[in-house]
């Protein structure tokens, strides 16, 4: 099985979550620079600022990049026209089966990367001929799926032929080292690199990224069958309250217009957005993209080191084998 850095053509297996209204051309450039790869969130995009941006990454850096797409987009067709035209080395997709387009993404030399919550989906886009997927588990920030990341990982290792790279609930080296002995062979990072200091997110969201604690984020939209991992405040008590009293799908879509503007734009972190994944409360400073990745690899690094306890029994003796 080829190495994920062989696919993505990067120095460290790590990619950067691909977070809409957030995830643009700074952050993009300044992972790649690091030694990951980072990604453009198309989605709510329009084709000509996604082409505008993947301009501008070129400008910022020689290193390979990605663009994530959404699949539901309304102008889904002229994101894929884009990314092809483009030549972008790698796209990610998320929200649906990317099947129907990946022949074409292919043929234009990109590497595809689905993003699933399911083996079901993952086996789908293995048969249409996706290079790797990211097999992202409920602990992620933004649209989750139902599944942890600790029993998705080994499943979709099992059943798959291509590599899994692991997401949801990974902050740290020792996040990497865990995804790697469950079978994963790289990681996707989103919630570490909101405290990125080449993010664009207000300082209010950074700083209730860093105030938060292991319980300060929930799940709301079940109801709807897309939840959405965020940080606790005043809207998402408003909108479980409103859950619970079953009103309707537009009343709800209603009190979270332009939610993700106001956290991401405005700083307000009382009714805004403020997707975030559970690992939020182990978050605790800014630093450079760089910084980041240098510090996790080096955990991880060292993590895996104490791994070979394993090998030893309690007395130092090495391990007899069955």
């Amino acid at each position: 099985m080829i190495n994920v850095c062989e696919i993505l053509g990067t120095e460290y297996p790590i990619i950067q979550g691909a977070m809409a209204r957030i995830a643009e051309c700074n952050l993009a450039a300044a992972v790649s620079n690091g030694g990951g790869l980072g990604i453009i969130a198309s989605g709510g995009e329009s084709a000509d600022w996604l082409r505008d941006q993947i301009a501008k990454v070129r400008e910022m850096t020689d290193k390979p990049f990605g663009v994530n797409i959404m699949l539901l987009a309304d102008n889904v067709e002229e994101l894929i026209d884009v990314v092809c035209e483009e030549k972008v080395p790698v796209v990610t997709t998320g929200a649906g089966n990317p099947g129907k387009y990946i022949a074409k993404m292919k043929e234009a030399g990109i590497k595809v990367v689905p993003v699933v919550a399911n083996l079901a989906l993952a086996t789908r886009v293995e048969r249409a001929g996706a290079d790797a997927v990211v097999a992202e588990g409920t602990e992620a920030g933004g649209h989750i799926g139902e599944t942890t990341t600790m029993a998705l990982v080994p499943q979709m290792v099992d059943a798959l032929d291509i590599p899994v790279i692991a997401a949801g609930g990974i902050a740290d080296g020792r996040g990497i080292a865990a995804a790697y002995m469950l079978g994963a062979q790289g990681v996707q990072v989103g919630t570490r690199f909101l405290v990125a200091n080449e993010c664009i997110v207000a300082q209010g969201y950074k700083d209730a990224i860093i105030k938060a604690k292991d319980s300060s984020t929930v799940a709301t939209g079940r109801s709807t069958g897309h939840p959405v991992r965020s940080l606790r405040n005043t809207m998402t008590r408003q909108y479980l309250e409103m859950e619970k009293n079953n009103v309707s799908f537009e009343e709800l879509e209603h009190l979270t217009l332009g939610a993700l503007r106001k956290a991401v734009v405005d700083g307000d972190v009382a009714m805004g957005t403020v997707m975030a994944g559970q690992i939020a409360g182990m978050i605790k400073k800014e630093q450079t993209c760089a910084e980041i990745i240098q510090e996790i690899v080096q955990e991880a690094k060292e993590t895996i080191k104490k791994c070979s306890i394993f090998a030893e029994d309690s007395c130092g003796n090495e391990a007899e084998h069955a």
